[in-house]
């Protein structure tokens, strides 16, 4: 009993009431970036016009989508949730269930708080690009984040469900939805980015031979400059995953199920050094 991982100073009576409160917590920030992505919409359009409009409405029509599609998914998993624990605790309480399965359980209040904190992420990125203070990239990657959450949300549920479970097959089906409402964020994103940012003409026809000369050395400094910071950014990556995987140990959401495998290493080929670029 000593030997048993706790959860963070929460008494394992608790946790039922953590799992009720997080999952409603979800909810409520979920139905918090629907309302303020509506707010965004209304003030697109009234403070901006042409392209720059049609890219914005393209993006957060994607980011309601989406909204919608976790939505679903949280509801579903709300009530596969009660299903197994009414299939399961058989003459104990729903505390007690939730006590006796406390690393499932832990694993499920985890995986909740990622949707959530995903689906927040989400609309704060979306409001900086709207207002051109934020990165297309936040998106895309907020949108990458969402489609983990959800992987380890199902995966917490399907622990412990029945294989025949209709609430399961629901929950899947919402998960399959997610991801491509999250996909078509990014798809969005990619194309109004395109739109938006100017591109050079990349018309050298004025150039003397000298000039040409000393743009192509500058460029090609710029380059190796950018290839370094890249290797760079590509091993810190790798470190902030090796500690992540360090931190959140085993895959949390079984206790006594084999079925649940752990949490992969991270990939050696991150940490590649990527070619050089050739001389023209």
């Amino acid at each position: 009993q000593e030997l048993r991982p706790k959860s963070l100073d929460i008494k394992q009576e608790e946790l039922g009431d953590m799992v009720e409160k997080e999952m409603a917590s979800t909810s409520e920030a979920i139905e918090d970036a629907v309302r303020r992505i509506e707010e965004m919409m209304s003030q697109a359009r009234n403070e901006s016009s042409g392209v720059k409009l049609e890219v914005n409405e393209r993006i957060l029509n994607s980011c309601t989508d989406l909204m919608k599609a976790i939505r679903l998914l949280v509801m579903t998993s709300t009530n596969l949730q009660k299903e197994i624990v009414e299939s399961g605790r058989g003459a104990a309480t729903t505390q007690e269930f939730y006590a006796k399965n406390s690393r499932w359980t832990e694993g499920l209040i985890s995986a909740s708080k990622a949707v959530g904190w995903g689906a927040t992420q989400l609309v704060e990125s979306a409001d900086r690009v709207v207002l051109h203070t934020g990165k297309y990239e936040e998106l895309i990657v907020c949108s990458h984040e969402i489609a983990a959450s959800t992987a380890q949300l199902v995966a917490a549920s399907k622990v412990k469900a029945e294989k025949n479970s209709r609430n399961l097959g629901r929950l899947q089906e919402c998960s399959r939805n997610v991801n491509e409402m999250a996909a078509n964020v990014v798809a969005s994103t990619k194309s109004g980015q395109e739109q938006i940012e100017e591109k050079d003409t990349m018309d050298f026809s004025g150039m003397s031979l000298i000039k040409l000369k000393k743009e192509e050395m500058e460029t090609q400094v710029k380059v190796l400059e950018l290839e370094k910071r890249l290797e760079g950014e590509r091993v810190r990556l790798g470190e902030l995953r090796k500690q992540h995987y360090a931190l959140a140990g085993p895959c949390d959401v079984a206790e006594d199920d084999g079925d649940a495998k752990p949490a992969p290493t991270p990939r050696r080929g991150i940490l590649k050094k990527p070619p050089l670029a050739q001389k023209p």
